[in-house]
């Protein structure tokens, strides 16, 4: 969902955004530069890394798709840094997902850096990214699609939509687990992780109080919402630790928050009431839809949803998102006691009621 008005951090980066363009790497302070990674294939265009300069070196916080042309764009951002590839001496990942982790191994390769990831984001990349090892995973998928409602053939092919990103991840575990509240020893910087759940179980937020700074990865964006799904990898209820976390973080005292996508900002406590307002939004509709409708399944309901196009043009794998993302929000409703899960046999979906209504019995 498109965002309220934010003010940009940075006029020029803006203007890429919403051009259509890729921005240029920018000095955004002394000691720090962003650096914008092409993604392909993919609606957000890039991810925008951050340099941070060192005594010997720079660490960087994300690192992009595994392609050459990511790691190509990442070599010259550094350059025009007035870096190398062997001067990174570490990578900071906010989170497990492709757009983030797939450079992280190849650029240890060339540079001997360490790897940071959370815990709980650390112990999912095996069955994520190992090539047996999603056999399993997609399985679990396809089997809770068919619990949502939908169709066999059309979960078959679902299930298997991120199949494809493997190809982005160079598949290495992580050197150090990063602690929620660690502070990491770089020098010249006081930098401070802080345990953000909800788009992974992972995500990590990295605060620099001295400079009212914050890296946000995808926890925050300037425009859209970012995706808290309900998945065999997102824990039993995503949606309280997104929204939970968002509100820890609503009180920082910082001046400027740099994303992942789309540009820097400023005004965090103002966007993370609208993030959340989105979300109760969001709710009210699905207690509407069910309201309406006793005994839909999650699929249905989510065909009868807002979104940011009509459903029938929405492209298939996409409908997943949007299954997965329905799902999270109808398990937070269920957690306090507004909807009512009636499970299905197996092979059959589960059907969502308003509470205390009559519904057919459980076979």
């Amino acid at each position: 969902m498109a965002g309220n008005v934010v003010t940009a951090a940075s006029a020029e980066q803006r203007a890429a955004w919403f051009d259509g363009a890729m921005p240029q790497v920018e000095r955004v302070r002394p000691g720090l530069w962003s650096i914008p990674v092409p993604i392909p294939i993919n609606p957000l265009r890039y991810v925008l890394v951050y340099a941070l300069e060192i005594p010997d070196g720079v660490a960087i916080i994300d690192a992009g798709w595994n392609t050459d042309e990511a790691y190509a764009a990442l070599v010259a951002g550094l350059g025009t840094a007035g870096y190398e590839i062997g001067d990174v001496k570490s990578v900071l990942v906010t989170h497990m997902h492709p757009d983030h982790y797939g450079l992280a191994g190849r650029v240890r390769e060339g540079s001997g850096a360490w790897i940071g990831l959370h815990e709980a984001d650390a112990r999912l990349l095996h069955d994520r990214y190992d090539e047996d090892a999603m056999v399993s995973l997609i399985d679990l998928q396809r089997r809770q699609l068919v619990k949502c409602g939908v169709p066999g053939l059309t979960a078959d092919e679902l299930a298997q939509a991120s199949k494809s990103v493997r190809d982005f991840v160079t598949m290495v575990m992580p050197d150090r687990l990063i602690e929620d509240g660690e502070r990491l020893e770089l020098p010249g910087w006081d930098l401070r992780a802080l345990w953000t759940p909800g788009h992974t179980p992972g995500h990590l937020c990295f605060v620099e109080p001295e400079r009212k700074l914050l890296f946000s990865g995808d926890h925050v964006l300037a425009k859209i919402t970012p995706h808290v799904a309900a998945h065999p990898q997102s824990g039993p209820n995503p949606l309280a630790d997104y929204l939970g976390s968002l509100r820890e973080i609503g009180g920082l005292d910082v001046d400027e928050v740099l994303p992942a996508h789309e540009f820097r900002f400023l005004d965090l406590a103002a966007r993370i009431d609208y993030v959340i307002a989105h979300h109760e939004e969001r709710l009210a509709e699905i207690e509407r839809a069910v309201a309406e409708s006793p005994g839909l399944t999650c699929w249905d309901i989510a065909t009868r949803l807002s979104w940011s196009r009509p459903w029938e043009t929405i492209p298939l794998y996409m409908r997943r998102t949007a299954n997965n993302e329905t799902l999270a929000h109808l398990v937070w409703l269920e957690a306090r006691g507004l909807l009512t899960r009636v499970p299905g046999e197996p092979g059959d979906p589960d059907l969502w009621f308003p509470p205390g209504s009559p519904h057919p019995p459980s076979p």
